[in-house]
């Protein structure tokens, strides 16, 4: 079994655009983009490393049901305190600084630009 997150915006283009900025998942890593007649982005990929995630805009509850609300991810970087500093400079709210937890571990959380929670560690699940 494998397993994306997906997490929703009211403007797609611009989660992409942050989420590079603040939080490295890079504008040339989208693999899928689905781009509705308006030019608004209804649907994307994003990847950093091995993971991914899917990033789409609020639907109405008649597509595959409601897709609003907020969400939680979380994201193994090699480095919390230099993630957390770029995090900081692209504005994201950053919820305390990188602190350490279990057998030398640090990491810290911040939210996105609509609310959602994104965690940043050093520990990789097993």
């Amino acid at each position: 079994m494998s397993i994306y997150a997906a997490l929703t915006y009211t403007d797609v283009k611009a989660a992409i655009q942050w989420l590079d900025a603040a939080f490295g998942l890079q504008g040339h890593a989208i693999d899928e983009v689905v781009e509705a007649d308006d030019g608004q982005v209804r649907h994307a990929v994003l990847t950093s490393g091995g993971g991914m995630v899917m990033v789409e805009s609020e639907r109405p509850a008649d597509l595959h049901g409601s897709h609003t609300g907020k969400g939680w991810i979380y994201m193994v970087v090699e480095d919390a305190d230099s993630h957390y500093e770029r995090a900081k400079a692209a504005g994201a709210e950053v919820l305390g600084e990188p602190h350490g937890y279990g057998a030398g571990y640090r990491g810290y959380s911040a939210r996105d630009l609509e609310g959602n929670l994104w965690s940043f560690g050093t520990s990789r699940p097993s």
